[in-house]
């Protein structure tokens, strides 16, 4: 492990750039989200832009495909039947390392012939950001009550529909990039309480660059669509506030927290295997509470991303969209910033929450935390080679920045997988 660690540390600081990876560059016709205009430009050369984006970053629109999908009905605890052979070497990259350590991974390359392997995946975790995910499937899930036999007034509706910011976008440290078409000019900023964005567009925040304001207000939306159904396409923003004000707390709690949730449990993902209990932002705070707390386990999430490459989360189409727009993080980072994953295609979402107490005269700071220090990381890998595997990592080391053992888990793992 130690040699391991030696490679993988001098490839990383071999690497003099930051990787970036995006949503299909080819999207904005079919999003009419902005940033993707300008990722257009800076390909065809129209637009200068010192990033290098890695090849693995360059599939079009259409090349995005579902792994899984000729095995649509196949029950998810077929995938997840430990390989024995499999499971000894992953094992052995996690000799010293103690429980706050948890792997989900499973080798789809051969669909046929599929290898699981897992380390402490029951274990339940503070989710972070990876919670955005849930976020995102019961947006879709309410799109298909809105239009369940119209797949494309579906994407109608995330690309015509926009919705302004108010208090839910407020606070966030992360900042959103706003691209103006007509200047040319890329503006990076915080959430401010005046903004609008289409529904497409406030995902696109939500999932590059994590932005909480962004996931608050989505799930705003969906919880709108579920109070609204089929009204919702042509609610105004007054209706909307009016219904925030004038609805009890705790019913607006209930459905915010079973928007989110409830399609967890039709995919057979338990209470105390994934939940989401509470919006991202204290704006949000205004108009609903907490409920049930947060949790998630790699064997829930991987139970989701199985199904996802299935096109059994909400249906197939609703299922590969999801898988498209976890392709366009705006930059890799922890686990998928290994460097063995630059020609990959990386579907991903990472998450982190950390804790600090002082008092203790320890270290601690930013993902370093020394109360709780949790750190995420789901990812789908696709080489060009057709190995294909799927990651759910979840780690809480206290008092250490844990990226940099993603990253090093991720090229082990990786070899692990391709030997």
């Amino acid at each position: 492990m130690k040699k391991l660690i030696f490679i993988v540390s001098v490839l990383f600081l071999c690497s003099a750039f930051t990787a970036v990876h995006f949503y299909p560059i080819d999207g904005y016709e079919h999003t009419g989200i902005k940033r993707l205009k300008r990722l257009e430009l800076i390909k065809s050369g129209e637009l200068k832009d010192p990033t290098k984006i890695p090849d693995g970053a360059l599939k079009s629109y259409m090349d995005i495909k579902l792994n899984l999908l000729p095995k649509k009905n196949d029950s998810v605890h077929c995938y997840m039947k430990v390989d024995e052979n499999f499971q000894k070497e992953i094992n052995n990259l996690f000799r010293g390392l103690d429980k706050s350590y948890s792997l989900s991974v499973l080798d789809i390359s051969d669909i046929n012939h599929v290898r699981y392997a897992h380390r402490n995946e029951t274990a339940g975790y503070q989710p972070g950001s990876v919670g955005k995910i849930a976020v995102l499937v019961g947006l879709f899930n309410q799109l298909a009550k809105i239009y369940p036999d119209d797949f494309e007034k579906r994407l109608e509706l995330l690309r015509n529909k926009s919705v302004k910011a108010g208090v839910w976008g407020l606070t966030d440290e992360h900042t959103i990039p706003i691209f103006n078409i007509e200047t040319q000019k890329l503006v990076k900023r915080q959430v401010i309480a005046s903004d609008v964005f289409t529904l497409f567009e406030w995902a696109d925040h939500m999932l590059s660059v994590s932005n909480n304001g962004a996931a608050s207000i989505l799930w705003r939306e969906v919880l709108l669509m579920q109070a609204f159904g089929d009204k919702y396409p042509d609610l105004t923003e007054e209706d909307a506030l009016a219904y925030f004000k004038t609805t009890p707390r705790k019913e607006l709690t209930d459905i915010g927290n079973d928007v989110v949730n409830l399609p967890l449990r039709e995919l057979g993902i338990t209470h105390n295997e994934w939940r989401l209990g509470s919006f991202f932002t204290r704006g949000a705070n205004t108009y609903v509470g907490d409920k049930g707390g947060s949790i998630g386990t790699t064997q829930g999430l991987m139970k989701f991303l199985v199904q996802l490459e299935q096109g059994n989360v909400v249906d197939t189409e609703s299922s590969l969209e999801m898988k498209r727009l976890m392709y366009m993080t705006d930059r890799r980072i922890r686990y998928a910033q290994s460097p063995v994953l630059k020609e990959a295609a990386v579907y991903f979402k990472s998450g982190s929450l950390y804790k600090c107490d002082r008092s203790k005269g320890e270290a601690c700071g930013k993902y370093m935390g020394n109360v709780q220090n949790f750190m995420n990381s789901v990812a789908i890998v696709e080489h060009p080679d057709n190995c294909n595997y799927i990651v759910v990592l979840m780690t809480n080391v206290l008092r250490k920045n844990s990226a940099t053992d993603h990253m090093m888990l991720a090229a082990s793992i990786d070899k692990v997988i391709r030997k």
